[in-house]
Protein backbone atom coordinates (compact mmCIF):
# COMPACT_ATOMS: atom_id res chain seq x y z
CA UNK A 1 0.00 0.00 0.00
CA UNK A 2 1.45 3.26 -1.33
CA UNK A 3 0.88 6.48 0.96
CA UNK A 4 1.07 9.68 -0.68
CA UNK A 5 3.20 12.61 1.51
CA UNK A 6 1.42 16.26 1.19
CA UNK A 7 2.40 19.53 2.02
CA UNK A 8 0.87 20.45 4.85
CA UNK A 9 -1.88 23.12 4.97
CA UNK A 10 0.09 26.52 4.57
CA UNK A 11 -0.56 29.93 7.42
CA UNK A 12 -2.45 32.44 5.99
CA UNK A 13 -1.08 35.02 4.15
CA UNK A 14 1.75 32.24 2.66
CA UNK A 15 1.50 31.51 -0.80
CA UNK A 16 4.21 28.76 -1.18
CA UNK A 17 7.20 27.03 0.63
CA UNK A 18 10.58 25.65 0.36
CA UNK A 19 11.49 22.17 0.79
CA UNK A 20 14.42 22.72 3.40
CA UNK A 21 15.84 19.62 4.61
CA UNK A 22 14.87 15.70 4.02
CA UNK A 23 15.61 13.76 7.01
CA UNK A 24 15.01 10.51 5.64
CA UNK A 25 16.04 9.18 1.79
CA UNK A 26 14.54 6.37 -0.73
CA UNK A 27 14.86 3.17 0.58
CA UNK A 28 15.04 4.66 4.77
CA UNK A 29 12.52 2.42 6.94
CA UNK A 30 10.47 5.02 8.66
CA UNK A 31 7.97 4.82 12.00
CA UNK A 32 4.91 6.82 12.15
CA UNK A 33 5.36 10.23 13.02
CA UNK A 34 8.97 10.25 12.67
CA UNK A 35 9.85 13.60 10.94
CA UNK A 36 10.68 13.39 7.27
CA UNK A 37 10.88 16.13 6.29
CA UNK A 38 10.95 20.35 7.19
CA UNK A 39 8.81 22.67 4.93
CA UNK A 40 10.17 26.49 5.22
CA UNK A 41 8.08 29.31 4.95
CA UNK A 42 9.47 32.99 4.82
CA UNK A 43 7.78 32.63 8.63
CA UNK A 44 8.11 28.85 10.29
CA UNK A 45 9.54 25.70 9.97
CA UNK A 46 6.70 22.78 8.86
CA UNK A 47 7.88 19.40 10.47
CA UNK A 48 5.84 16.62 8.32
CA UNK A 49 5.60 13.29 10.17
CA UNK A 50 5.25 9.88 8.44
CA UNK A 51 1.72 8.64 8.74
CA UNK A 52 2.33 4.85 9.02
CA UNK A 53 5.16 2.71 9.67
CA UNK A 54 6.83 2.04 6.57
CA UNK A 55 9.70 2.68 3.98
CA UNK A 56 10.31 5.90 1.70
CA UNK A 57 9.71 4.71 -1.75
CA UNK A 58 10.45 7.91 -3.51
CA UNK A 59 11.04 11.41 -3.13
CA UNK A 60 9.35 13.71 -5.43
CA UNK A 61 10.68 17.35 -4.47
CA UNK A 62 14.00 17.32 -3.59
CA UNK A 63 15.21 20.12 -0.96
CA UNK A 64 15.38 23.49 -2.52
CA UNK A 65 11.96 23.02 -4.49
CA UNK A 66 9.32 26.03 -4.21
CA UNK A 67 6.18 23.58 -3.31
CA UNK A 68 2.53 24.13 -2.48
CA UNK A 69 -0.16 23.76 -0.53
CA UNK A 70 -0.79 19.99 0.00
CA UNK A 71 1.13 19.07 -3.12
CA UNK A 72 2.79 15.20 -3.09
CA UNK A 73 6.12 15.87 -1.76
CA UNK A 74 6.93 12.41 -1.46
CA UNK A 75 5.40 8.28 -1.32
CA UNK A 76 5.64 5.79 1.49
CA UNK A 77 5.32 2.28 1.18
CA UNK A 78 3.28 1.37 4.18
CA UNK A 79 4.25 -2.42 6.00
CA UNK A 80 0.92 -2.19 7.93
CA UNK A 81 -2.41 -1.35 7.13
CA UNK A 82 -4.43 0.97 8.96
CA UNK A 83 -7.04 -0.33 10.87
CA UNK A 84 -5.22 -3.34 11.75
CA UNK A 85 -4.68 -3.93 16.06
CA UNK A 86 -1.62 -3.22 17.09
CA UNK A 87 0.08 -5.17 19.97
CA UNK A 88 1.69 -4.01 22.82
CA UNK A 89 4.84 -5.23 22.92
CA UNK A 90 6.70 -4.95 26.64
CA UNK A 91 9.90 -3.37 26.35
CA UNK A 92 12.35 -2.40 29.21
CA UNK A 93 14.60 0.75 29.07
CA UNK A 94 17.54 -1.24 28.72
CA UNK A 95 16.28 -2.68 25.64
CA UNK A 96 17.86 -2.34 22.23
CA UNK A 97 16.35 0.81 20.55
CA UNK A 98 14.75 -1.58 17.42
CA UNK A 99 12.57 -2.86 20.07
CA UNK A 100 9.87 -0.33 20.20
CA UNK A 101 5.50 -0.31 20.79
CA UNK A 102 2.66 1.67 20.82
CA UNK A 103 2.42 3.68 23.85
CA UNK A 104 -1.03 3.51 25.74
CA UNK A 105 -2.52 6.72 25.00
CA UNK A 106 -6.27 8.36 25.24
CA UNK A 107 -7.25 9.68 21.87
CA UNK A 108 -6.79 13.37 23.81
CA UNK A 109 -3.88 13.21 25.45
CA UNK A 110 -2.53 11.67 21.78
CA UNK A 111 -3.72 14.82 20.25
CA UNK A 112 -1.78 17.10 22.41
CA UNK A 113 1.85 15.53 22.11
CA UNK A 114 4.13 16.60 19.45
CA UNK A 115 5.06 13.32 16.89
CA UNK A 116 8.37 13.00 18.04
CA UNK A 117 7.30 13.19 21.83
CA UNK A 118 4.59 10.38 20.92
CA UNK A 119 7.18 8.34 19.21
CA UNK A 120 9.83 8.57 22.34
CA UNK A 121 7.23 7.73 24.78
CA UNK A 122 6.27 4.36 22.54
CA UNK A 123 9.73 3.48 22.15
CA UNK A 124 11.33 3.74 26.00
CA UNK A 125 7.87 2.22 27.79
CA UNK A 126 7.17 5.25 29.27
CA UNK A 127 3.88 6.51 30.78
CA UNK A 128 2.44 10.18 30.58
CA UNK A 129 1.35 9.65 34.78
CA UNK A 130 5.22 10.02 35.35
CA UNK A 131 5.93 12.92 33.20
CA UNK A 132 5.42 16.45 34.01
CA UNK A 133 5.14 18.90 31.09
CA UNK A 134 7.28 22.03 30.98
CA UNK A 135 5.99 23.30 27.60
CA UNK A 136 3.39 25.95 27.39
CA UNK A 137 0.35 24.79 29.23
CA UNK A 138 2.04 21.82 30.77
CA UNK A 139 2.40 20.65 27.76
CA UNK A 140 5.46 17.06 27.14
CA UNK A 141 8.21 18.54 25.83
CA UNK A 142 11.21 15.77 24.47
CA UNK A 143 13.28 17.58 26.53
CA UNK A 144 11.13 16.33 29.13
CA UNK A 145 11.38 12.98 28.59
CA UNK A 146 15.07 13.17 28.29
CA UNK A 147 15.37 14.28 31.49
CA UNK A 148 13.24 11.69 33.23
CA UNK A 149 15.63 8.74 30.88
CA UNK A 150 18.73 10.91 32.72
CA UNK A 151 16.98 10.17 35.72
CA UNK A 152 16.44 6.72 35.36
CA UNK A 153 19.98 6.25 34.09
CA UNK A 154 19.20 5.71 30.65
CA UNK A 155 21.61 7.15 28.28
CA UNK A 156 19.94 8.73 25.17
CA UNK A 157 21.20 9.28 22.00
CA UNK A 158 19.36 12.65 20.48
CA UNK A 159 19.49 11.19 16.52
CA UNK A 160 20.48 14.32 14.46
CA UNK A 161 20.09 14.30 10.65
CA UNK A 162 23.27 13.20 8.55
CA UNK A 163 24.49 16.31 7.36
CA UNK A 164 25.42 16.35 3.60
CA UNK A 165 28.82 16.05 2.16
CA UNK A 166 29.00 19.06 0.48
CA UNK A 167 32.13 20.86 2.46
CA UNK A 168 34.54 22.53 0.49
CA UNK A 169 38.11 22.74 0.69
CA UNK A 170 38.78 26.27 0.85
CA UNK A 171 41.87 27.01 -1.20
CA UNK A 172 43.77 30.64 -1.66
CA UNK A 173 40.81 32.83 -3.24
CA UNK A 174 38.10 30.15 -3.41
CA UNK A 175 34.18 31.05 -3.08
CA UNK A 176 31.25 29.38 -2.01
CA UNK A 177 27.25 30.17 -3.01
CA UNK A 178 24.90 29.08 -0.59
CA UNK A 179 20.85 30.14 -1.61
CA UNK A 180 19.50 32.50 0.98
CA UNK A 181 16.68 30.88 2.94
CA UNK A 182 13.10 32.32 3.00
CA UNK A 183 13.43 33.82 6.16
CA UNK A 184 16.40 35.42 5.05
CA UNK A 185 15.08 36.90 2.04
CA UNK A 186 11.74 38.16 3.76
CA UNK A 187 13.92 39.76 6.71
CA UNK A 188 15.94 41.75 3.64
CA UNK A 189 12.77 42.83 2.15
CA UNK A 190 11.42 44.24 5.56
CA UNK A 191 14.42 46.25 6.17
CA UNK A 192 14.36 47.92 2.91
CA UNK A 193 10.71 48.27 3.35
CA UNK A 194 11.30 50.30 6.86
CA UNK A 195 14.24 52.03 5.01
CA UNK A 196 12.26 53.40 2.41
CA UNK A 197 8.89 54.10 3.80
CA UNK A 198 9.89 55.83 6.75
CA UNK A 199 10.98 58.61 8.13
CA UNK A 200 13.18 57.29 10.76
CA UNK A 201 15.75 58.86 12.79
CA UNK A 202 17.66 57.46 15.92
CA UNK A 203 17.96 59.00 19.46
CA UNK A 204 20.47 58.21 22.08
CA UNK A 205 20.79 58.26 25.79
CA UNK A 206 22.66 56.19 28.61
CA UNK A 207 21.97 54.26 31.72
CA UNK A 208 23.71 53.80 34.75
CA UNK A 209 22.96 49.52 35.46
CA UNK A 210 24.21 49.44 39.19
CA UNK A 211 20.66 49.84 40.65
CA UNK A 212 19.86 47.04 38.56
CA UNK A 213 22.61 44.90 38.91
CA UNK A 214 22.43 45.09 42.63
CA UNK A 215 19.10 44.07 42.78
CA UNK A 216 19.97 41.18 40.94
CA UNK A 217 22.87 40.36 42.82
CA UNK A 218 20.69 40.02 46.01
CA UNK A 219 17.72 38.51 45.39
CA UNK A 220 18.68 36.26 41.99
CA UNK A 221 18.91 33.05 44.70
CA UNK A 222 15.87 33.88 45.95
CA UNK A 223 13.85 34.91 42.71
CA UNK A 224 15.13 31.72 41.12
CA UNK A 225 14.34 29.42 43.76
CA UNK A 226 10.82 30.89 44.16
CA UNK A 227 9.89 30.81 40.29
CA UNK A 228 11.81 28.58 38.97
CA UNK A 229 14.05 31.02 36.25
CA UNK A 230 16.73 33.11 36.31
CA UNK A 231 16.27 36.76 37.18
CA UNK A 232 17.48 38.53 33.63
CA UNK A 233 17.93 42.17 32.66
CA UNK A 234 15.15 41.48 29.40
CA UNK A 235 12.28 41.78 32.58
CA UNK A 236 13.48 45.09 33.77
CA UNK A 237 14.11 46.33 30.08
CA UNK A 238 10.13 45.49 29.33
CA UNK A 239 8.56 46.58 33.01
CA UNK A 240 10.28 49.84 31.65
CA UNK A 241 9.33 49.70 28.04
CA UNK A 242 5.50 49.09 29.34
CA UNK A 243 5.36 52.09 31.47
CA UNK A 244 6.83 54.56 29.09
CA UNK A 245 4.38 53.30 26.74
CA UNK A 246 1.49 54.37 28.81
CA UNK A 247 2.72 57.48 29.22
CA UNK A 248 3.57 57.93 25.34
CA UNK A 249 0.60 56.27 23.32
CA UNK A 250 2.18 57.71 20.20
CA UNK A 251 5.37 55.48 20.51
CA UNK A 252 2.55 52.49 21.49
CA UNK A 253 1.10 53.70 17.60
CA UNK A 254 1.24 52.59 14.06
CA UNK A 255 0.49 54.12 10.92
CA UNK A 256 -2.18 52.81 8.74
CA UNK A 257 -3.17 54.47 5.17
CA UNK A 258 -3.70 58.25 6.19
CA UNK A 259 -5.21 57.05 9.73
CA UNK A 260 -2.79 56.64 13.06
CA UNK A 261 -4.48 53.73 15.01
CA UNK A 262 -3.76 54.04 18.93
CA UNK A 263 -3.18 50.50 20.96
CA UNK A 264 -4.90 49.71 24.43
CA UNK A 265 -1.85 46.83 24.65
CA UNK A 266 1.56 46.21 25.14
CA UNK A 267 2.26 43.55 22.65
CA UNK A 268 6.30 43.45 22.96
CA UNK A 269 8.24 41.97 19.81
CA UNK A 270 11.79 40.23 20.75
CA UNK A 271 14.35 40.52 18.46
CA UNK A 272 15.61 36.78 18.43
CA UNK A 273 19.13 35.31 16.08
CA UNK A 274 18.67 32.37 14.90
CA UNK A 275 20.57 30.22 12.82
CA UNK A 276 18.18 30.96 9.76
CA UNK A 277 18.38 34.56 10.77
CA UNK A 278 16.38 37.25 13.15
CA UNK A 279 12.94 36.34 13.96
CA UNK A 280 10.62 38.95 16.15
CA UNK A 281 8.39 36.86 18.42
CA UNK A 282 5.97 38.88 20.16
CA UNK A 283 5.30 38.38 24.21
CA UNK A 284 1.74 39.54 24.23
CA UNK A 285 -0.03 41.55 27.35
CA UNK A 286 3.26 42.56 28.97
CA UNK A 287 1.30 45.24 31.41
CA UNK A 288 -0.33 42.37 33.36
CA UNK A 289 3.28 40.21 33.33
CA UNK A 290 5.07 40.28 36.51
CA UNK A 291 9.01 39.62 36.41
CA UNK A 292 8.88 35.72 36.82
CA UNK A 293 6.35 35.35 33.84
CA UNK A 294 8.17 37.69 31.78
CA UNK A 295 11.46 35.59 32.13
CA UNK A 296 9.60 32.48 31.36
CA UNK A 297 7.68 34.08 28.40
CA UNK A 298 10.98 35.35 26.88
CA UNK A 299 12.89 32.07 27.89
CA UNK A 300 9.75 30.46 25.92
CA UNK A 301 9.79 32.40 22.55
CA UNK A 302 13.72 32.46 22.90
CA UNK A 303 13.87 28.81 22.58
CA UNK A 304 10.88 27.79 19.86
CA UNK A 305 13.13 30.72 17.90
CA UNK A 306 16.38 28.41 18.07
CA UNK A 307 14.88 25.00 17.65
CA UNK A 308 12.80 26.81 14.51
CA UNK A 309 9.35 25.87 16.41
CA UNK A 310 7.89 29.32 16.53
CA UNK A 311 3.95 29.22 15.02
CA UNK A 312 3.01 32.02 12.68
CA UNK A 313 0.90 33.26 16.04
CA UNK A 314 4.05 34.11 17.80
CA UNK A 315 5.30 36.31 15.12
CA UNK A 316 2.27 38.13 14.48
CA UNK A 317 1.12 41.68 15.88
CA UNK A 318 3.41 43.70 18.28
CA UNK A 319 3.30 47.07 19.19
CA UNK A 320 7.29 47.87 19.94
CA UNK A 321 10.56 45.92 19.88
CA UNK A 322 13.24 45.52 21.86
CA UNK A 323 16.38 44.01 20.63
CA UNK A 324 19.96 43.69 22.81
CA UNK A 325 22.56 43.87 20.81
CA UNK A 326 24.49 43.88 23.94
CA UNK A 327 24.56 40.02 24.18
CA UNK A 328 27.13 39.89 21.37
CA UNK A 329 28.79 42.59 22.86
CA UNK A 330 27.77 45.45 20.80
CA UNK A 331 28.21 49.08 22.87
CA UNK A 332 26.48 51.27 20.57
CA UNK A 333 23.83 50.38 17.36
CA UNK A 334 20.99 52.41 15.20
CA UNK A 335 18.84 49.68 15.46
CA UNK A 336 15.82 49.10 11.92
CA UNK A 337 12.50 49.51 12.75
CA UNK A 338 10.15 46.84 12.61
CA UNK A 339 7.20 47.98 10.59
CA UNK A 340 4.31 48.47 10.62
CA UNK A 341 5.55 49.86 14.41
CA UNK A 342 6.44 53.37 15.15
CA UNK A 343 9.68 52.28 17.39
CA UNK A 344 12.35 49.86 18.21
CA UNK A 345 14.66 49.81 20.74
CA UNK A 346 17.88 48.80 21.11
CA UNK A 347 19.81 47.93 24.32
CA UNK A 348 23.75 47.07 24.50
CA UNK A 349 26.76 45.60 26.12
CA UNK A 350 26.82 47.01 29.93
CA UNK A 351 30.19 48.07 30.25
CA UNK A 352 32.34 50.06 33.54
CA UNK A 353 33.36 53.92 32.47
CA UNK A 354 34.05 56.87 34.26
CA UNK A 355 31.31 58.98 34.88
CA UNK A 356 30.77 61.98 37.22
CA UNK A 357 28.35 61.75 39.78
CA UNK A 358 28.20 64.30 42.26
CA UNK A 359 30.98 66.03 40.83
CA UNK A 360 33.46 63.23 41.80
CA UNK A 361 34.35 61.19 38.83
CA UNK A 362 33.52 56.99 39.15
CA UNK A 363 33.30 54.17 37.59
CA UNK A 364 30.15 52.73 36.99
CA UNK A 365 28.36 50.21 34.98
CA UNK A 366 26.68 52.19 32.15
CA UNK A 367 24.80 51.39 29.04
CA UNK A 368 23.92 52.73 26.01
CA UNK A 369 20.24 53.20 24.90
CA UNK A 370 19.14 53.92 21.20
CA UNK A 371 15.41 54.76 19.66
CA UNK A 372 14.89 54.57 16.18
CA UNK A 373 11.45 55.97 15.72
CA UNK A 374 9.15 57.05 12.72
CA UNK A 375 9.25 60.63 12.68
CA UNK A 376 6.02 60.99 10.45
CA UNK A 377 4.36 59.64 13.76
CA UNK A 378 6.90 60.89 16.93
CA UNK A 379 8.10 64.19 17.20
CA UNK A 380 11.48 64.56 18.70
CA UNK A 381 9.97 65.67 22.04
CA UNK A 382 7.86 62.30 22.40
CA UNK A 383 11.30 60.46 21.48
CA UNK A 384 13.44 61.90 23.73
CA UNK A 385 10.84 62.25 26.52
CA UNK A 386 10.27 58.51 25.57
CA UNK A 387 13.90 57.52 26.27
CA UNK A 388 14.58 59.14 29.50
CA UNK A 389 11.72 57.99 31.05
CA UNK A 390 13.25 54.42 30.33
CA UNK A 391 16.52 55.87 31.99
CA UNK A 392 14.80 56.48 34.61
CA UNK A 393 12.83 53.12 35.44
CA UNK A 394 15.86 51.46 35.06
CA UNK A 395 18.36 53.75 37.14
CA UNK A 396 15.47 53.58 39.62
CA UNK A 397 14.02 50.39 39.58
CA UNK A 398 11.64 50.60 42.43
CA UNK A 399 9.39 53.10 40.64
CA UNK A 400 8.40 50.00 39.00
CA UNK A 401 6.93 48.91 41.34
CA UNK A 402 5.31 51.91 42.57
CA UNK A 403 4.04 53.10 39.56
CA UNK A 404 5.57 56.44 40.39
Amino acid sequence: MTIEILVPDLPESVVDATVATWHKQPGDSVLRDEVLVDIETDKVILEVPAPVDGMLEVIVEVEGTTVLSRQIIAKIKACAVAGEPTVDVPVSSEASPDKRHTASLTEEQHDTLSPVVRRLLAENDLQLGKLKGTGVGGRITREDIYALLKQNGVKMERTQPQAKNDTLIFDHRSEKRVAMTRLRKRVAERLLEAKNSTAMLTTFNEVNMKSIIGIRKQYKDMFEERHGIRLGFMSFYVKAVVEALKRYPEVNASIDGEEIVYHNFFDISMAVATQRGLVTPVLRNCDRLGFADIEKGIKELAMKGLDGKLAVDDLTGGNFTITNGGVFGSLMSTPIINPPQAAILGMHKIQDRPVAVNSNVEIMPMMYLALSYDHRLIDGRESVGFLITIKEFLENPIRLLLDV
